[in-house]
């Protein structure tokens, strides 16, 4: 009991700092180690791949997931501690009205990824970042061996390089793109502990916004990508591009749970 006391006054006492009275400490931090480990793979990336390619992949994808998940969860923070204090949001609070407007004028879903909700998680979820890191490791060696495929079906020559390319978008978008959307929202809402009913709801509410906000956004990035990048470079990109991306499902995963689990909101906010 008392570790547990102490564990709770421990993660209270962290997730109230921030810094200029903005952005949450916590998350800074951790969003800085991110970027560092980054650092050190861009610095060593092409000793690393080829040694071990997929591995290589592997942690790149589940570090850039980490950094995604993050910023996401910064932008909910941001609007969470505005809409918290005592009166609520105030003019003075410019990053978080900006980010309500956005939400707001998202054109690819109705509903909001940031709810009016005062019973929002806590500001930090270390479970949700592992289960995005995972996610992204898991993936890797899936990705990898689908643009490893796209680039030996559709090989890009001197001669040949814009209908090459263009054959893998369409390709890219119309299997892979459809299936890693299904594929993340039923690993995400079975992490989550849900079971088949959640997951059929998760995809009922969330997938066909998805597949549209994907379409409007990734074929102009895949077409730089095939085009241009080498293959190795290829799901670096990708990922790399990808963090709003990532950032944006991890936001409308998110808010599918923020809404089921509405409840009336009392002031004594507890930190789990």
């Amino acid at each position: 009991m008392t570790w547990e006391l102490t564990r709770r006054r421990f993660v209270r006492a962290v997730n109230s700092k921030f810094i200029f009275d903005r952005i949450p400490l916590l998350h800074a931090v951790i969003f800085f180690i991110e970027m560092a480990i980054i650092a050190r793979l861009v610095s060593r990336f092409n000793a690393y791949y080829d040694e071990r390619p997929v591995l290589t992949m592997m942690v790149t994808n589940a570090v850039l997931g980490g950094i995604a998940d993050t910023v996401a969860q910064t932008i909910t923070s941001v609007r969470e501690r505005a809409l918290r204090k005592p009166g609520g949001v105030t003019k003075d609070d410019t990053v978080a009205i900006e980010i309500h407007e956005l939400d707001r004028k998202n054109p690819w879903n109705d509903r909001e990824l940031i709810p009016e909700s005062k019973d929002l998680p806590p500001p930090f979820d270390f479970e949700r970042l592992t289960r995005f890191m995972a996610y992204g490791f898991g993936m890797a060696p899936i990705q990898y061996k689908w643009f490893s495929f796209l680039s030996r079906a559709f090989p890009i020559t001197k001669t040949s390089a814009f209908v090459p390319a263009m054959k893998r978008v369409a390709f890219d978008q119309l299997i892979f793109a459809p299936f890693g959307i299904g594929c993340f929202f039923t690993v995400m809402t079975i992490a989550e502990g849900g079971g088949r009913r959640a997951v059929a709801h998760k995809l009922r509410d969330m997938y066909i916004p998805t597949l549209k906000a994907n379409f409007m956004v990734w074929p102009a990035v895949q077409i730089i990508n095939f085009r241009l990048m080498p293959v190795q470079f290829q799901l670096p990109f990708v990922s790399t591009v990808g963090i709003a991306w990532t950032a944006y499902l991890s936001l409308t995963n998110a808010s599918e749970e923020v809404e089921v689990k509405t409840a009336p909101y009392s002031p004594n906010i507890r930190l789990q």
